[in-house]
């Protein structure tokens, strides 16, 4: 199956409201190195990176788009040893009210040879705020301004690798292929300025755009702000995503053209968030809106914040095509199901005849019932292929195209809505314990 790196269900920007922290510790080599280079895992072009805290292995979302260290998802609070512990409330997207949470002051971080001391996070106390079913592996957290400030970081999506770099050690000329990018900072975020032309017909408009590693749509434009951003002409109401103070709805387009510098990205795929469930992030005024995973992951970058800078050059997947979802559906991670596997076991007997010498070849088989993953949908987009055929929200996905779900990734069966129009899918599924088959096509709203 051809696969392509498309938006995902998850939309990771969050807003804070805290009392200011000080003597928040620095992140360093321990060993005066010049470098670390590790591999990441990518989901749906959303970093995620092994970082031990307190001692404890947990996996983080890079997240460009947060100032502060977040944590969630661990069940219990006691194993990870947080230290200073505050309560306190804070608030996200989504239209939702404040969430409680707890402020821990002097942790250790380490990401092999780099350390973080007396660093501080922020414990979500919601139990169902949970990244880990929508991306079908266990997340614990996010981090963002917090680390990279203290490096330069290179970020290469096709290869899956992230380098780190002692700036006072960083040779430049790795810049020489590089276009570069002024960055500005509001609350510990990194901003920059560029052109969109929403309409062939159109000038360009300057924009100012959060870079949002966290976010995994191509871009989010926040109507209103800008005289010439205004409602889209063609579009669909759709799921964006889930913030941490609730679910995000909004409207899906294109624009004609996203420029960033050099690089000219033709019809870009731009979602319009509502204006209920972004009331935080418009408290910035000129801002216009978010750049995030499926343009940044098109490029290798180089993100230097001591100097202000980033810098992109062509990836792997500059020229993939910017597509929707076209089955509407949102799956997510349900659980495991226990499934009956059979191996075979061959036994050899040498045998003789009148007439045949040779090996007899007996197979015998033996059964291993394994828990293996489960998924369901989550949401479906009203009128969309899907839904007309008559899958619904809640239906446990038994199989895809006459191959079981648990032998399927859950990225995989995601990435596949995105592929070409009028591709064909039959989707066995199961209904408070009936089982139902449904077929449909994809269909290209846009």
């Amino acid at each position: 199956m051809k696969l392509f790196y498309f938006p995902f269900v998850c939309t990771l920007v969050f807003f804070l409201f805290f009392q200011t922290v000080t003597g928040q510790g620095q992140f360093h080599f321990i060993d005066n190195k010049e470098k670390l280079q590790i591999s990441f895992i990518n989901k749906n072009n959303l970093i995620i990176l092994p970082i031990e805290v307190n001692g404890k292995a947990l996996n983080f979302i890079l997240d460009t788009g947060v100032s502060r260290t977040i944590l969630f998802n661990l069940n219990q609070v006691d194993s990870l040893d947080l230290k200073e512990v505050k309560k306190i409330k804070i608030k996200g997207l989504g239209s939702n009210k404040p969430v409680d949470a707890l402020l821990s002051k002097n942790n250790n971080f380490r990401i092999k040879n780099i350390v973080g001391r007396n660093q501080n996070l922020y414990f979500i106390l919601d139990s169902d705020f949970d990244l880990s079913a929508k991306l079908g592996l266990t997340i614990h957290g996010i981090i963002g301004y917090d680390l990279v400030k203290d490096f330069v970081v290179e970020i290469n999506y096709s290869q899956k690798r992230i380098t780190f770099y002692n700036p006072k050690k960083y040779k430049k000329k790795r810049l020489r292929k590089f276009e570069k990018f002024d960055l500005t900072f509001y609350n510990n975020k990194p901003y920059i300025h560029t052109y969109i032309q929403f309409k062939k017909e159109e000038a360009p408009v300057l924009v100012k755009l959060l870079v949002d590693s966290g976010g995994s749509d191509a871009l989010w434009i926040f109507e209103g702000s800008h005289e010439k951003i205004v409602s889209p002409e063609k579009y669909f109401d759709d799921y964006l995503g889930e913030g941490l103070s609730g679910i995000i709805n909004g409207k899906r387009s294109k624009v004609y053209n996203l420029l960033l510098g050099k690089y000219n990205l033709k019809g870009t795929t731009v979602s319009y968030p509502d204006s209920s469930a972004i009331v935080i992030a418009r408290k910035q005024l000129d801002r216009n809106g978010s750049i995030g995973g499926t343009v940044l992951g098109r490029f290798r970058l180089i993100l230097d914040y001591q100097n202000a800078a980033l810098y992109l050059k062509k990836g792997g997947k500059y020229d993939k095509p910017f597509n929707y979802n076209m089955s509407g559906i949102e799956l997510v991670y349900s659980g495991q199901v226990l499934v009956k596997e059979r191996q075979a076991a061959i036994n050899s007997n040498t045998y003789n005849s009148s007439t045949n010498r040779g090996v007899e070849v007996l197979l015998d088989y033996n059964y291993n019932f394994i828990f293996k993953p489960s998924y369901s949908i989550f949401s479906i987009r009203k009128n969309s292929p899907a839904y007309i055929a008559g899958l619904r929200k809640g239906d446990i996905i038994l199989s895809v195209n006459n191959k079981a779900a648990h032998q399927l990734k859950l990225e995989e069966i995601i990435h596949g809505f995105y592929s070409k129009p009028n591709r064909k899918y039959k989707i066995r599924i199961s209904r408070y314990g009936i089982e139902q088959v449904y077929s449909f096509r994809l269909k290209k709203v846009i």
